[in-house]
């Protein structure tokens, strides 16, 4: 059993790996400022007597005893970075440093959460770990990138000169139950609009591709890089290698949400990458892993996890329509 503090804990990822440690034994911190984690999607572990979580903002330091750290604490989607541009630079930089200074007091092995987004638009396809991006440092995207960047250099300088612990994963794409419906990736985006009859907005053409892992998956692929030695202090991609153009994942959605939405085009945001596709040799060669849930499978479950939640939205303003209606007749 080891003690994890795991950061950004009620956010998308955070909340499914806090419930996986949780499974395996472990104790388990969740610490988050609820900028975009929610306490909804940790309410069902609160009961739990090795699950405490914190309101706690990492750019501020951090004092607790702990043998793990997965650093995930940032917001990821570029509605949330961009809206407070200076504040994710600062919790890229500033909590990376908080969280390797506990790392370095205590002796835990710590993790960071980094990102395909450090490859920015990539001239090498698909990206190995060994390619060094092509990335725009003051674009509206460089909080983010450019943050995650230096919080690689700064977790391989801790490394390389305190000897602190390291595990670095590039996350690409990844998706499933508990995606924020208003975070403006292309997936979340994609369902809501397919269930609510909407048109579905497709920047671009829709020929640039993604690679979408689902959420199950990249958890496993955390994990194992924690616990492997072979991949201490080397950054190593984790996500799905299988390619889709945006508009096929559209077409994939609309038919299973049975949905009669039809396509609409807008134009393609400033410096969005034209292809993301990671190379995930390395990570099968050390942990043995490779994701193992098809995108069909993936879709379902998650759509079926946004209608859950969607539906009782919908219910609550039918029935204030009609309880307006009333009083206006």
């Amino acid at each position: 059993m080891q003690r994890i503090l795991v950061t950004g804990g009620a956010g998308f990822l955070g909340s499914h790996l806090c419930e996986r440690l949780l499974a395996q034994g472990h104790d388990v911190l969740c610490v988050d400022n609820y900028f975009t984690g929610r306490k909804s999607n940790i309410a069902h572990l609160l009961d739990n007597p090795r699950f405490e979580a914190l309101r706690h903002d990492i750019t501020l330091p951090l004092q607790m005893e702990v043998d793990q750290i997965y650093n995930l604490a940032c917001p990821a989607s570029p509605i949330h970075y961009q809206f407070d541009p200076v504040q994710t630079i600062k919790t890229c930089v500033h909590g990376a440093i908080n969280v390797l200074e506990l790392a370095r007091r205590t002796g835990a092995r710590i993790l960071q959460a980094s990102t395909s987004e450090v490859y920015g638009d990539p001239s090498v396809h698909p990206q190995t770990e060994d390619y060094w991006g092509n990335v725009n440092p003051i674009g509206l995207r460089s909080c983010y990138d450019e943050g995650k960047r230096c919080a690689e250099s700064l977790f391989f300088s801790y490394h390389r000169q305190y000897g602190v612990d390291i595990r670095v994963p590039r996350i690409f794409n990844t998706y499933g139950p508990r995606m924020h419906e208003k975070d403006g990736r292309v997936v979340s985006n994609f369902i809501v609009q397919a269930l609510k009859g909407e048109p579905i907005t497709i920047y671009g053409n829709g020929s640039q591709t993604r690679s979408f892992c689902y959420v199950d998956d990249l958890i496993e692929g955390l994990i194992a890089l924690m616990e492997n030695e072979a991949s201490r202090a080397v950054p190593v991609n984790l996500g799905n290698p299988k390619e889709f153009t945006i508009r096929e994942l559209a077409e994939a959605t609309i038919e299973l949400c049975n949905s009669s939405s039809e396509l609409t085009l807008a134009p393609l945001p400033h410096d969005d990458p034209k292809q993301r596709q990671p190379d995930i040799r390395l990570a099968m060669g050390n942990l043995n892993w490779r994701p193992t849930v098809a995108l069909h499978e993936g879709l379902t479950l998650t759509i079926a996890d946004f209608q859950t939640r969607l539906t009782p939205r919908r219910k609550q303003l039918e029935l204030c329509g009609a309880v307006l209606g009333r009083i206006d007749a």
